[in-house]
């Protein structure tokens, strides 16, 4: 079993930046594949980024070069630090983990979830 939550939302101008948080609790969070997806208002959820247990990385397209995750196997926590942020980034931001060895992109890959933090960017 692994608990996450997340920390770090809130209200940024357009073009500002970030930096979200996702504190695991559990056994062997390093063996974990970590991601971050979003829900916009009247929107799907969307994956944003995933990092496996090798540190190999994947990102939407829509925040590839903007957004950067890591993680610190020590603190049990993973990162999303955004960088120019847009109005259209606005959304509940929630972190998940995922027991798959490969980089997992579908919200069915992931087996746990956090509760979700807001990020609003205003125009």
């Amino acid at each position: 079993q692994v608990q996450l939550v997340e920390s770090g939302g809130g209200l940024v101008q357009d073009g500002g930046s970030l930096r979200l948080s996702c504190a695991a609790s559990g056994r062997a969070f390093s063996r974990y594949a970590m991601g971050w997806f979003r829900q916009a208002p009247g929107k799907d959820r969307e994956f944003v980024a995933a990092i496996t247990w090798t540190i190999s990385t994947y990102y939407a397209d829509s925040v590839k070069g903007r957004f950067t995750i890591s993680r610190d196997n020590a603190k049990n926590t993973v990162y999303l630090q955004m960088s120019s942020l847009r109005p259209e980034d606005t959304a509940v931001y929630y972190c998940a983990a995922s027991s798959m060895v490969v980089v997992p992109k579908a919200g069915y890959e992931f087996d746990y979830w956090g509760q979700g933090t807001q990020v609003t960017v205003s125009s």
